[in-house]
């Protein structure tokens, strides 16, 4: 039962839609090429060279918290293939069985070691690994579970048409998504209905604009928000603010 659904998303990248976006994809077949040559370069730096931290990571996860040391998600991958996304595991085991987003910071189902893997973003590094066997790309759009991937639009699944990615224009924009969600009444109905056509947006420019030079640039602005502020966190924080003290 569980293949249907990407059966289904198989089917749904035969539209015409998508004609345009494969059409500009087939123009970049050297920028690809490059892409795929710089991601098993990095993965291979990405995974030596930090290998005492990913063993200091895996004893902290494991003497913090019963369950596993690593995640693994259903998401849906390149040309609508199924896949698990790895992660380092930040939550109480079973806590994605409830079914509810996360939900910023303070969401109580987070253990205490997964708040600083979090902050830091360690706990993605684990999908270096994917990177280096064709699963994931360094740069490209961030996969959806199946849940979400069926709101998409015809035109939507043109995301899918390349590798799926550890960072994007998405993750960058949207890098406290979790956080804005906390402050929301639904946030189930906030994500679909406000922020996943927003990320769709900028998911299918990234593809419609793919090149080689691009993605060293979105590289560069994913190093560089590290440091800088997030302005959509601090307008949606400034809107609710306003939004109480008017009550």
């Amino acid at each position: 039962m569980w293949q249907e659904p990407f059966e289904r998303y198989a089917c749904a990248m035969q539209n015409e839609a998508l004609a345009p976006y494969q059409k500009h994809l087939s123009r970049h077949r050297a920028g690809l090429a490059g892409k795929r040559a710089m991601d098993v370069v990095a993965a291979l730096i990405c995974l030596l060279l930090p290998l005492p931290l990913y063993i200091a990571a895996a004893v902290a996860i494991k003497l913090s918290s019963p369950g596993p040391v690593f995640y693994r998600q259903l998401r849906v991958g390149r040309m609508g293939k199924p896949f698990r996304v790895l992660k380092f595991r930040t939550m109480q085991t079973g806590a994605d069985k409830s079914g509810e987003i996360t939900v910023g910071s303070g969401d109580a189902r987070i253990t205490g070691v997964g708040k600083v893997l979090r902050a830091t973003n360690f706990d993605e590094f684990p999908q270096f690994w994917q990177v280096l066997t064709g699963e994931m790309s360094i740069i490209g759009v961030r996969p959806e579970v199946p849940h979400y991937v069926d709101y998409y639009t015809p035109e939507d699944f043109a995301t899918l048409l390349l590798r799926p990615g550890m960072t994007s224009p998405v993750a960058i924009a949207y890098r406290h998504e979790n956080d804005l969600l906390a402050g929301a009444d639904d946030p189930e109905s906030c994500y679909i209905q406000e922020i996943l056509p927003a990320k769709m947006e900028i998911n299918r420019r990234y593809v419609r604009d793919f090149s080689f030079g691009n993605d060293w640039r979105i590289l560069g602005r994913t190093f560089r928000c590290l440091f800088e502020k997030d302005q959509l966190l601090n307008q949606k924080q400034a809107n609710r603010s306003s939004g109480h003290s008017n009550k």
